[in-house]
Order: structure tokens, then C-alpha cells, then sequence
């Protein structure tokens, strides 16, 4: 499979899939190697903290005690920083493989063509990149993120006049695909992050509304496609959970019988069953957006139309050779 190639919208979609028919065994085997364990723990963790959070929360609204967090962090102060501070670290690690890991594969293949990729080489790849990665994280965080956040407002007002509703919709793919532009730019080339920014904007945005040569829509709507198809496929996982949910809440007793305790409804059971699908649910969404990221990067690799000339030429150059 040729990475560096033009395409058009509806191969964007068919080579996602083509190449994780191609890759998909490696490319995982690789990315739970290096992030199954803290995919794992941090769902663990996250679970085990939303669980307790939950049935302290139906206690309270059944029980009517206002105060009930205030005292509840107060006799737990300690094990909830402990518990906040292993969430955070274990989120930042994960973080920095799920998004990096992606772009550095890719890459890989881009440059050698390997098919054999092992976890030792692209923990390599990720750890030379962990620097990169940070300041991409803090752009991100403090000026792309404010920027998206005052274009949203903007739109959120509008609203009122329906077009802001259109905006939204626009605006959402838009920064997701210029947050992941700039993620591969800033990793495939030597460039700073604000020139691999710029490289984001302007092939998103460069003649957006010439049908003939503006990339925007068809970016845009590859990613739309994408994201539809991962957020129907989570539906099933997310969907099962839903409904035990309402069965659990219709059984609670009602509020100021004495003997009911709501709790019961969550820690029995059927509770254990509808957070474990829950934590099923979270780790598929885990997997199932590396579709997003790969999407990305062929996304990517259509506007690098510099190494589109060169691999053509150097094809051309091996051609006589073969002959022999």
C-alpha cells in the first residue's frame, strides 16, 4: 500500500480499511504491546473511581443530605488526591502513545516499507518524540484549544439565528483534522510547531470554497464518515449499559423509606455487570479511534503533493531496471 499517493474522498475511507487489512495484525500487536496495560489500568481505575462517585451520589439525592460531598471529601481527602494523581499520570502516559503511536507507524512504513514492525522500534520512535509531543500538547492546549473554545461561543450564539447550528458542525471535523495536521507535519518533518500549524491551516483552508482544487471538504467529510462509523459501532456497547441503567434506576425505592437503600442497585449484580460493559465500552473506544488517526494520516499524505512528484519519479527510474 502506497502511503504518499493522491486520493480522493471515497478511497480516503476505503484505504483506512485497506490498510488495516494490510498492517491491521502488526499495527496492533504493536499499540497493546505499548499501551495495553495502561489502557487496562487507567479504565481500572476510572471505573473502579466513577463506581464509587455514583453510588455516593445516589445516596445522596435518595437520603436528601445536602452536604454530602462536602463530608464525603473530607474523610477522603487523601485517598482522592492519591487516586486523581495515578488517573492523571496514567491518562498523560496513554496519551502520549495513543496519539503518537499512530503518526510514528505510519511514518515507519512511509520511510522503510517494513511490514514487520517491532514494539522496541517504535517505543524508540515515541521516546525521541516525547519532547515534540509535549509542545504539540501545550500549543494545542493553550492556543489552539482557546481559539476553538471563542469560535464555539461564537457559534453557540448564532444558534439563535440557525446558522450557528451549521457552524458547529463545520467547526468540530475542521479542528480535529487541524489539530491531527499539525501532529503529523510537526512529526514527519524537521518544521517548528507553529510552521507545522501553518501547514494545517493552510491545506484545510486554501481555496475552501473553489470546487476544483479545495481539499477542506473532502478532508472534512472523511473525517465525518469516520467518526460516524466509530460512534455507531460504540452505540452497541454503550446502548447495553443504557438500558440496565434504567432498569436499575426504576427499581430504587422511593425517597424516605427508611428500610430501601438505592446503593443495593449498583453494588449487587447487575451494578458489576453494567460497569464492567461500561469499562468493555471505554476500551473499545480506545481501539476504535486509531480508524480516526490513520484516517488522519492518509488524509496527510494526499496534501504532501511534494513527495507525491518524488515517489512517481523514482518509480519511473526503477522501471528500466526491472527489465533486467
Amino acid at each position: 500500500m502506497q502511503l504518499f499517493q493522491e486520493r480522493k474522498f471515497g478511497n480516503l475511507i476505503s484505504d483506512t480499511f485497506t490498510f488495516f487489512k494490510e498492517f491491521g495484525k502488526n499495527y496492533f500487536k504493536n499499540y497493546l504491546a505499548l499501551n495495553g496495560v495502561l489502557m487496562l489500568l487507567f479504565v481500572v481505575v476510572f471505573i473502579f473511581g466513577y463506581r464509587e462517585f455514583f453510588l455516593q451520589m445516589i445516596n445522596s439525592n435518595v437520603n436528601g443530605n445536602s452536604y454530602f460531598f462536602q463530608s464525603y471529601f473530607q474523610e477522603n481527602n487523601l485517598l482522592l488526591i492519591l487516586g486523581f494523581v495515578v488517573f492523571v499520570l496514567l491518562f498523560l502516559l496513554m496519551s502520549i502513545i495513543m496519539y503518537t503511536f499512530p503518526v510514528l507507524y505510519m511514518k515507519r512504513i512511509a520511510e522503510t516499507g517494513d511490514r514487520n514492525i517491532k514494539p522496541d522500534q517504535m517505543l524508540g520512535d515515541i521516546k525521541k518524540n516525547i519532547g515534540k509531543f509535549i509542545i504539540f500538547f501545550l500549543g494545542t492546549l493553550f492556543i489552539m484549544t482557546p481559539v476553538m473554545f471563542i469560535l464555539m461561543a461564537i457559534s453557540s450564539f448564532l444558534m439563535v439565528v440557525v446558522i450557528g447550528f451549521f457552524l458547529l458542525i463545520l467547526l468540530m471535523p475542521a479542528f480535529i483534522n487541524v489539530m491531527n495536521f499539525t501532529l503529523f507535519d510537526y512529526l514527519n518533518t524537521n518544521k517548528g510547531f507553529f510552521e507545522s500549524l501553518g501547514y494545517a491551516l493552510k491545506v484545510n483552508f486554501s481555496k475552501m470554497f473553489d470546487s476544483q482544487q479545495a481539499k477542506f471538504w473532502k478532508y472534512w467529510g472523511s473525517t465525518v464518515i469516520c467518526f460516524m462509523i466509530i460512534y455507531v459501532v460504540l452505540m452497541v456497547f454503550t446502548f447495553i449499559p443504557s438500558i440496565f441503567l434504567g432498569l436499575g434506576m426504576s427499581t430504587i425505592p422511593e425517597v424516605g423509606n427508611p428500610q430501601s437503600d438505592p446503593a443495593e442497585v449498583f453494588s449487587g449484580g447487575m451494578g458489576i455487570f453494567f460497569f464492567v460493559i461500561y469499562g468493555i465500552s471505554t476500551l473499545v473506544s480506545f481501539m476504535l479511534y486509531n480508524v480516526m488517526y490513520v484516517n488522519a494520516g492518509l488524509q496527510y499524505y494526499d496534501s504532501r503533493t511534494d513527495l507525491h512528484r518524488t515517489i512517481n519519479l523514482s518509480e519511473i527510474d526503477t522501471i528500466g531496471n526491472s527489465e533486467f
